[in-house]
């Protein structure tokens, strides 16, 4: 009976622990669709005759949360997760109140570090689901990073609607009281985190692994990661080559602030809304099917994008942007997985994810050159061939599966 008690005891814990992580998500998660929404439009309104910059506040968005991923590891290793996330929300608002100095002076590159700083915050951020599960009993684990997932999808209507009420709130100079929310935004979800009852320096329980560590160099050149890691890449940088340009040529094409803001409102929604069940999806089909049921997902964006400017167009390409990444990246993170062994788990990762977001920072930069060099049409003709290459490394992943492997 005793360790019933305990079990039910432990069981209302997680769920009380995941609620308050997706709450916490719910709100400080909304820095990144402000950033992401606005962070190209107020660098082109920052920017004099040449454009062709207007997206590196966005690059510098995604940069901070590739660089600020280890070091966030390590705080929140340091200081328990109570205390490392609260940690993190004071960095998201140190970033949000440089953003909205750097609009007050009209300074491009001072707005750009915001962003990176309100980056290396969402690095933090990055980390709640890991939490949810990670203090969650293994039958309720899914369910944690569900509830926290579903934060997800409240940030998705929180955080442009906020842009939308908040964006003219110190006019003439735009875009300042979007960015100046963040401060509330990030005190807020400190006091939710607040409510936590993680012991601030719990010992998370280590995974043993019998075998030997295999050399990083040996892993990352196994058929199946590289095909993973090039899925993932492909996938991730091109939802955000094309997400970054997207309110930039919604708002060329005549459409206002607030129709492109609701649009990437769609295409968030549409990334978090099917994890509930694609991690289902994967059981039962595999991953591969999964991630190449993304990437068509992707092609049709491409072909709906390029069939008219129309404002529908635009927001149906955004939410098959949005399903496409969810599809294909998962599954293809669900294929790293696969592939290395718990011993190998901190450096695969940690590889995974440096050239995943450096990848991402890149795209997310050439975003805003491409589209002010050759339109809306060109970003979405970039899908086609990249897509095909995904497709060329599932092929031959497929084609070397009859070799015997271990992980």
């Amino acid at each position: 009976m005793t360790a019933i008690v305990v079990v039910a005891e432990a069981g209302r814990e997680a769920r009380r622990t995941a609620l308050i992580l997706a709450a916490s998500q719910a709100i400080i998660g909304s820095a990144a669709p402000i950033a992401i929404s606005m962070g190209g439009l107020a660098g082109h309104y920052l920017l004099g005759s040449d454009k062709s910059l207007a997206t590196a506040p966005i690059t510098g968005f995604n940069v901070g949360v590739a660089l600020g991923a280890l070091p966030a590891a390590a705080i929140i290793r340091r200081l328990g997760q109570r205390d490392g996330f609260m940690t993190g929300t004071i960095i998201t608002a140190l970033g949000g109140l440089i953003a909205t100095l750097a609009l007050f002076q009209a300074s491009f590159w001072l707005f750009a570090f915001g962003l990176m700083v309100i980056g290396i915050g969402g690095a933090f951020v990055q980390q709640f689901r890991f939490a949810a599960a990670d203090n969650a009993p293994s039958e309720f684990k899914a369910r944690a990073i569900s509830f926290v997932l579903a934060g997800g999808i409240v940030t998705a209507i929180l955080g442009p609607q906020i842009v939308i009420f908040t964006r003219e709130l110190f006019a003439p100079v735009m875009f300042a009281g979007s960015f100046a929310s963040i401060l509330v935004l990030a005190a807020v979800g400190a006091a939710i985190l607040s409510f936590l009852r993680i012991p601030a320096k719990a010992a998370g329980k280590v995974e043993v692994d019998d075998r030997d560590a295999r050399p990083l160099s040996e892993i990352v050149t196994r058929p199946r990661f590289v095909a993973a890691l090039f899925c993932a890449v492909g996938s991730y940088a091109l939802m955000s080559f094309v997400m970054t340009g997207a309110p930039l040529a919604m708002v060329g094409c005549g459409h206002s602030t607030d129709d492109a803001t609701l649009g990437i409102s769609w295409h968030v929604m549409a990334m978090f809304a099917p994890s509930f069940f694609t991690g289902a999806l994967i059981y039962r089909f595999g991953a591969e099917r999964i991630v190449a049921t993304g990437l068509v997902l992707l092609i049709g964006c491409a072909i709906v994008a390029l069939s008219g400017l129309a404002l529908w167009q635009f927001w149906t390409a955004l939410i098959l942007l949005g399903l496409g990444w969810n599809f294909a990246f998962i599954g293809a993170t669900a294929m790293v997985a696969d592939s290395y062994r718990s011993s190998e788990k901190g450096k695969v990762q940690g590889f995974h994810d440096f050239v995943l977001f450096g990848s991402v920072a890149f795209a997310s930069l050439m975003s805003g050159a491409v589209y002010n060099a050759w339109g809306w049409e060109m970003l979405n003709w970039i899908i086609f061939p990249v897509t095909v290459l995904c497709f060329v490394a599932l092929g031959v992943l497929k084609m070397t599966s009859a070799r015997p492997t271990s992980a």
